[in-house]
């Protein structure tokens, strides 16, 4: 199989769909990876790195797409693209369809194969590649909170770790999954305060088993979530619905509860987002203000981080690459239930429930 792997073009996303060890996998089993030029460079990752491995490198993104059965990225294709994807051609990437109809329509119109990353779903419902950049976004959550609680970012003035005789911060997690753990093993790093909210009763109590004390887990609800950010400097939102739109677990009523220079954070944006006032954001352009409540919704979090990130990608993106290489993608899909589940546009035809629900298409 011809293999595509373009350099990302959306706004700071420094990230590459496969590292030099990836594209020596595949060419060690007959296959041909086209790479372009300095697709790599932005995560540490070299031209010469990627030859050596095997990979050819061409000049521009057109050529990339036209010579390739089968582009590996990283997040969905944006306006330029589009029309660049040919029909039948395997696009296996970050999609989160939910968010964009505007996408979602183009890549019905382009006839393509569109495999997400965010949908493949093992036999205990878990999703192996959402879990490594949930993992980065979970910790990155706090990693940025902390830094926009700082009075010059506009934020509350707050060390989350406090210091002796002064309380430490408060942190508010909503959403007990990969990113609300992580996060929560972050900010309880730091010192600070953390509670930890969710519906799911099993999740909350593991979460209480395996985190320090003052980790406190707390059922979610619309009662207790207005009660809780009253006193929080810091709200992480981490809830996800598979494939479908987060919950609007934060309206814009209730920012007038919080304290001036509040942080929140958006993990979910990529998925609509679990605030009602949340709108992406770009790593040039991180933050916005609303009510003296300090929003931070950058949609590829993980993209700051580009060198951990792609390694953390690449090491369970790439044996679905190899069988979708191997197989050719119908057989790889009749084989992997798990993989099958990643289908969520073919040739021009919805497969996922939620996404046709989502747009009423």
């Amino acid at each position: 199989m011809k293999i595509g792997v373009p350099k990302e073009i959306k706004n700071n996303e420094n990230r590459v769909g496969m590292t030099p060890a990836g594209v020596y996998e595949l060419v060690k089993r007959n296959h041909t990876v086209y790479l372009q030029t300095d697709a790599g460079f932005g995560s540490g990752f070299f031209d010469e790195d990627y030859k050596e491995a095997g990979a050819t490198i061409l000049n521009s993104i057109k050529e990339v797409y036209a010579s390739s059965d089968m582009i590996v990225k990283v997040k969905e294709p944006i306006q330029e693209e589009y029309g660049l994807i040919k029909p039948d051609q395997v696009v296996f990437t970050y999609f989160h369809f939910a968010s964009s109809e505007t996408l979602t329509k183009a890549m019905i119109k382009s006839k393509s194969v569109c495999i997400a990353y965010e949908t493949v779903e093992d036999a205990d419902g878990s999703l192996p590649l959402l879990i490594p950049m949930s993992e980065v976004a979970g910790r990155m959550s706090i990693q940025q909170g902390a830094k926009y609680l700082e009075k010059p970012i506009k934020g509350r003035g707050v060390l989350l770790g406090g210091v002796p005789g002064v309380p430490p911060g408060k942190v508010l997690v909503l959403g007990a999954g990969i990113v609300g753990v992580q996060a929560a093993k972050m900010a309880a790093g730091l010192g600070a305060h953390v509670t930890i909210m969710d519906i799911n009763m099993k999740q909350l109590r593991y979460v209480n088993d395996v985190m320090p004390n003052h980790v406190v887990t707390e059922f979610s609800s619309e009662y207790n979530i207005r009660r809780r950010i009253k006193e929080s400097d810091l709200i992480i939102g981490g809830v996800l619905i598979k494939g479908a739109k987060a919950p609007k677990l934060i309206t814009k009523d209730m920012l007038k509860d919080m304290r001036p220079g509040t942080v929140v954070v958006d993990v979910a944006v990529d998925q609509g987002g679990c605030f009602e006032t949340t709108k992406p954001t770009t790593h040039e352009n991180p933050t916005y203000i609303i009510d003296d409540v300090v929003h931070y919704c950058v949609a590829n979090m993980p993209g700051a981080v580009p060198y951990t990130s792609t390694m953390a990608l690449t090491n369970v993106t790439l044996p679905y690459v190899i069988k979708l290489a191997n197989e050719g993608w119908e057989a790889a899909c009749e084989k992997s239930v798990s993989l099958s589940k990643g289908l969520n546009i073919i040739k021009g035809k919805i497969v996922y429930k939620e996404i046709a629900e989502t747009f009423d298409l």
